[in-house]
């Protein structure tokens, strides 16, 4: 019997040891930055990446336990809610839950241009009252504080030239912007001319396949190939900040490239402002 007991620990903490080094387990990770344009500070979640996933059962309960833990300020939804082969229901979920007790932002990705009813997932987003931001930008009031959000599906086109003109006319506004593809923005972030003061991108979902302290970029990135070199973590630029979130999206949901010590992430960002 003692053996079999043995046995039976010695199987569990085995299937915990690959199931979190297969990306199983969500993380939450937490960013600290600095502005003087916020005095009282804020503090967000980001959630990128969903893919429709859910956490703590159907009812999303795991995640939604985790921010509210975090007490955010503002919530903010980034590309890849949903998957564009699969449904809407668990992102849908969570997006509902959130929008009864914070202030939500959502610009969408990738997948939701490809899903087969984009407009129709986007009518039931903001029929709870969340905007989609496609090229466009809300005010929050945060504390007495200004703050905005901008959000743009895609980087190449007129409709995040208009969130860019819009930011350089603003710049004594705490600025944010939500891109999905990090690769998009970079050329504009590294030649030192962004108005925004944080950029949020997803997408890359950390290279998929990372070796600790050897491969931390991962192996594969959609749109940047092999040995990615933007797909997780925050990169400084002068006045600017980018994160860019392993994502939540787990190996269920994409059992032939399965993610290899790279745990999903919920975004934890935290603004400390600067009398």
């Amino acid at each position: 019997m003692k053996k079999k007991k043995l046995m039976i620990a010695a199987v569990t903490a085995a299937a915990v040891i690959v199931l979190n080094a297969w990306g199983f387990a969500m993380k939450t990770e937490h960013y600290t930055l600095s502005s003087e344009k916020l005095s009282g500070g804020l503090r967000i979640v980001f959630v990128s990446d969903l893919h429709n996933c859910f956490y703590g059962g159907t009812d999303q309960s795991g995640i939604i336990e985790k921010i509210d833990s975090e007490h955010p300020d503002i919530v903010i939804f980034g590309g890849d809610v949903i998957d564009f082969k699969g449904g809407t229901k668990y992102a849908l979920r969570l997006m509902r839950d959130m929008k009864s007790k914070y202030r939500c932002f959502y610009s969408p990705g990738n997948h939701e241009e490809l899903f087969d009813d984009e407009q129709g997932f986007y009518k039931k987003v903001e029929a709870l009252e969340i905007n989609v931001l496609t090229g466009g930008w809300e005010t929050a009031e945060v504390d007495g504080q200004s703050v905005r959000i901008y959000g743009a599906q895609n980087a190449y086109s007129d409709e995040f030239d208009s969130c860019v003109r819009d930011a350089a006319a603003h710049t004594d506004t705490y600025n944010i912007l939500v891109v999905h593809q990090p690769e998009q923005v970079k050329g504009m972030l590294e030649g030192g001319s962004s108005p925004f003061d944080l950029v949020l991108s997803g997408h890359a979902h950390a290279g998929q396949w990372r070796i600790p302290k050897l491969l931390d970029q991962g192996l594969y990135a959609p749109d940047q190939g092999l040995f990615p070199k933007y797909t997780n973590g925050m990169y400084s630029y002068g006045s600017s900040s980018h994160l860019i979130s392993r994502g939540l999206a787990r190996p269920l949901r994409m059992i032939f490239i399965p993610r290899i010590f790279n745990r999903p992430e919920l975004s934890v960002i935290e603004i400390k402002g600067e009398e």
